[in-house]
């Protein structure tokens, strides 16, 4: 007998795992049938899956761990067994604003310290508070660029203006003059640059290399509940991730997701950021960035319950949650690697020993004790070589200049 489960997304490129379990065959073939329900805004994506209009959602990591605090609308206890994929999320400035930063596509990706610099300079010139669209408060673009514009002292409570959008209305909303840029998952980022709006400032790959994006979430009691039929899907999402990660599958995998009832933006689009690919300014060539989006390779899917708690560090900073063990301990908690561990225990896929790490330490590839195979995590490098500590929050938030 076929399983059928109810799981919500929007409309990115990230949404690739579970477009691709689907029609690709990978759900059936664990008895599976994915009702993928396309949502606008991921706060009707949070009401579905608190309320129960849906068994799962392809979720912001970060609304994930606010909702289970309370902190985003009706409390709820949700749980994320897996990752849908790290970074594919990048900060993009109208043309004028743009046209005040380092000139050097190239050399202002790399350096997001100094183009972090050459920001808060703009600031000063621009003719207003600069407003920036953010997906979501409790997203991990949000935390990205709040963390990137403080290295520089830019207070983002204050110095700039973060203004909420869906992701499919950022475009719009740069083109009207409503905003000056936003940060966002692709396609988006990639459709301003190429309507000749945008220019890229910065990617979130290059802000916290492998960071936390979406993950799959359930409301905990339902997953608790269902262990069987959690089990085979997440056997199915690991087989889809592995697909989406070929090179040779992107062109195909691109194809699916421009489809209406996915992404509904052109295939070439979505392509670049599989492929990291991506074309930053309107006109010029694309600029390598192969770690841009991964969903599979380096233990991609695992969820560490240290990348949940850097999430947490992060709401504390920013007064969005009071610091607490009782907090903390809910917070991490969130994130299921022992439900992914029993998901996968009779597969051959490698499982990180730990369920937890020091979150940038890795600097280079590192081979790593796992419980099946040989594991190899990639750089997982915060910009400003930080190291978080998720057994040390308070010294961690310590380190950090007070704006205000």
């Amino acid at each position: 007998m076929t399983t059928n489960l109810r799981i919500a997304f929007l409309p990115l490129t990230d949404v690739a795992v579970l477009a691709v379990a689907q029609e690709r065959g990978f759900a059936e073939e664990e008895g599976l049938s994915l009702d993928l329900v396309r949502t606008t805004s991921w706060a009707t994506l949070r009401d579905r899956l608190v309320y129960g209009q849906v068994q799962a959602a392809h979720m912001l990591a970060p609304l994930a761990v606010a909702v289970t605090l309370g902190l985003s609308q009706q409390p709820a206890a949700l749980a994320a067994p897996y990752k849908l994929n790290v970074n594919g999320n990048m900060l993009v400035m109208a043309k004028d604003f743009a046209a005040a930063l380092d000139p050097d596509l190239a050399g202002r990706l790399a350096d997001p310290l100094g183009t972090a610099h050459d920001f808060a300079a703009a600031i000063g010139l621009w003719r207003r508070k600069p407003v920036i669209g953010v997906v979501h408060r409790f997203s991990s673009h949000a935390l990205m660029l709040r963390y990137w514009l403080a290295s520089a002292g830019v207070d983002p409570d204050r110095d700039v203006v973060l203004r909420v959008l869906p992701p499919s209305l950022t475009v719009e909303a740069l083109h009207a003059g409503e905003i000056d840029g936003f940060i966002a998952g692709e396609p988006w980022g990639s459709a301003a640059v190429e309507a000749g709006l945008a220019e890229t400032v910065a990617v979130g790959e290059r802000i916290w290399r492998r960071g936390v994006e979406k993950v799959l979430a359930f409301r905990q009691n339902w997953m608790e509940e269902n262990p069987e039929t959690v089990d085979r899907l997440l056997r199915a999402l690991v087989r889809a991730a592995a697909w989406c990660d070929e090179p040779d599958n992107h062109s195909a995998l691109a194809d699916l997701l421009a489809a209406p009832r996915y992404v509904d933006q052109p295939a070439d689009l979505i392509r670049r950021a599989l492929a990291g690919e991506m074309v930053n300014r309107a006109g010029e060539p694309a600029i390598p960035n192969p770690d841009f989006m991964l969903f599979s390779r380096e233990a991609t899917p695992f969820p560490w319950r240290s990348q949940a708690l850097w999430i947490y560090s992060q709401l504390v900073r920013w007064g969005m949650v009071e610091h607490s063990a009782d907090s903390a301990a809910r917070a991490g908690a969130v994130f299921r690697p022992d439900v992914f561990r029993r998901a996968l225990a009779g597969s051959d896929v490698p499982m990180p020993g730990a369920s937890m790490k020091l979150e940038g330490a890795v600097h280079s590839p590192l081979a790593v004790g796992s419980r099946k195979g040989d594991l190899t995590l990639g750089p997982d490098r915060f910009f400003d070589g930080r190291v978080f500590d998720p057994e040390r929050i308070g010294d961690y938030l310590a380190g950090f200049v007070q704006l205000r």
